[in-house]
């Protein structure tokens, strides 16, 4: 059994023993770990226990995060798992027979299961599917699926949309977003069968080249070299020749500690003394040293992105400075905790770390481009893009499948409960 299995199941017998309750929570809006332990009369001492690897992650906990905390009959906390991204969650447990609490890092255990659901149309495809299954969220990934498929705005009353997906659940609730497979549309005695990519946006076939269409108008008159300024918000490359070593990753096994641990950032080998550049222009929110990342330089940028270079064995610029996107500002080098010269490059957008790789441009950098300015006059262009879509017979077979069964769909009442139940086998305990 898991780690959090072992952990409910110690719940559930403190339940019938002690009384004790688990209620979850919701981290607040600029709360800070350390304001989490005075409001539970936790001495902030244990601060001074948490290594100085870990401690970097109590700042990456969301506001409006849903937490675990387990409580005795005097109110006092027995044991916290507060989520810090997808995967891994921190773990905060009073030691027996002590007033001291333990801090650890652990992997957040979660089943994910597939379900599927016939909505029939009767006022608009998000109410119908709300109404229906009471989870909103689901309503909102269908509507991402059909975008640019089919016109859901144009369904009639009556036509029928069946659908595969998966969902997360942690302790009983729903965890994260679901993710919708495939979905069909009934209408006029016809189907149309829409597939869907590893981001949740449908396509109408499970081709790879999938087409699309673009509106513009169009006629060409005359070009000339432009400043580059027009596509000064495209972000470049933070190192020339870029060689990645390793990818992004909410839950990594680390090289050195030998643990798992969140990755929230792109490594790329290079050789002590490899110019890094500036990925676009911003301002310098940080420039020195900062734990584990060695020599470290962050920037700010417009559109609230934040970069991050870390493990530089020289940095050339200073805090409050402007830089020009392609500007050099620092060196390679491997300060910190690493095992070799490379960039670990981390970036965020609006305080949340993000993949760098959905962003990144990885041309290199232009000065100039030809422009063409023109008189327009209406004109579509059809052009293609590639896309993965995975399994998608297989889910086909699966939905039809499950249409041919006719079972009663999931229905994911009290979506946004406070409270729930557990069979204990005894009895009905309240956590």
């Amino acid at each position: 059994m898991g780690i959090l299995k072992n952990i409910v199941v110690g719940i559930l017998i403190s339940n019938v023993l002690f009384g004790a309750k688990v209620t979850h929570e919701r981290w607040g809006k600029g709360e800070t770990f350390s304001d989490y332990l005075n409001s539970r009369d936790i001495s902030t001492g244990l601060l001074n226990d948490i290594s100085k690897t870990d401690i970097k992650f109590l700042s990456e906990i969301e506001g409006d995060q849903l937490f675990y905390e387990l409580k005795d009959t005097n109110g006092t906390l027995e044991q916290a798992l507060i989520p810090i991204g997808e995967e891994m969650q921190i773990r905060l447990a009073k030691e027996r027979g002590s007033e001291t609490y333990s801090f650890d890092i652990i992997p957040i255990e979660y089943k994910e299961e597939e379900h599927s659901a016939t909505i029939s149309i009767e006022k608009n495809l998000h109410t119908d599917i709300t109404n229906a299954l009471c989870h909103p969220v689901l309503a909102d990934k269908m509507g991402q699926l059909f975008k640019g498929a089919v016109d859901a705005r144009k369904f009639q009353k009556g036509d029928k949309v069946s659908f595969l997906y998966t969902q997360k659940t942690r302790m009983g609730q729903p965890y994260y977003t679901p993710y919708i497979k495939i979905a069909m549309l009934e209408s006029n005695n016809k189907r149309q069968f829409i597939y869907a990519d590893e981001d949740g946006y449908g396509y109408k076939s499970d081709n790879k080249s999938q087409a699309y269409t673009v509106t513009g108008k169009k006629k060409v008159t005359y070009t000339r070299k432009v400043p580059v300024k027009s596509t000064a918000s495209r972000f470049g490359m933070p190192i020339r020749h870029a060689r990645l070593t390793s990818h992004f990753s909410h839950r990594r096994y680390h090289p050195i500690l030998k643990r798992y641990r969140p990755h929230h950032g792109t490594d790329f080998g290079a050789k002590r003394g490899t110019p890094l550049l500036a990925v676009n222009s911003g301002k310098v929110s940080f420039s020195g040293r900062m734990g584990g990342y060695g020599k470290v330089v962050k920037i700010k940028h417009p559109g609230g992105y934040e970069s991050l270079y870390a493990h530089q064995s020289r940095i050339r610029v200073k805090k409050g400075q402007k830089v020009k996107k392609g500007q050099i500002i620092g060196y390679v080098g491997n300060t910190g905790r690493s095992t070799g010269p490379h960039l670990h490059f981390g970036l965020m957008k609006n305080g949340r770390w993000i993949n760098p790789m959905s962003v990144l441009n990885k041309k290199s950098i232009q000065t100039s481009v030809s422009k063409t300015f023109t008189k327009y006059k209406d004109v579509k262009t059809i052009k293609y893009k590639e896309v993965v879509i995975k399994n998608a017979k297989e889910n086909k077979e699966k939905l039809l499948s499950y249409l041919k069964q006719e079972s009663a769909p999931c229905v994911w009442d009290g979506y946004n409960q406070t409270c729930m139940k557990v069979e204990d086998g005894k009895s009905n305990q309240t956590l």
